[in-house]
């Protein structure tokens, strides 16, 4: 991994913000993943790539997580934010 965000053990809050992602949409052992794959929640084919999802969100700041605008709707680009719980 090249990006810097996984260092032996240690991940990033960004890195991790990004594989919850993933593993609610796609993980069918995730707790979270009825409430989002099973629900057809996916994330965009340009997310699937850690790199990417960095390029578009950047770091993530204190305090906030990942957050859909739209509920409904899947993450991508214009669908996400970075917000307070």
């Amino acid at each position: 991994i090249k990006h810097g965000h996984c260092s032996g053990n240690k991940r990033s809050k960004t890195y991790r913000a990004w594989r919850s992602m993933m593993d609610r949409c796609y993980l069918m052992s995730s707790i979270s993943y009825k409430r989002y794959g099973a629900k057809g929640i996916a994330v965009c084919e340009r997310w699937h790539s850690f790199d990417n999802f960095f390029a578009d969100m950047g770091i993530s700041p204190n305090g906030l997580t990942l957050d859909r605008i739209n509920n409904n709707g899947n993450y991508e680009p214009s669908n996400c934010r970075w917000a307070t719980y």
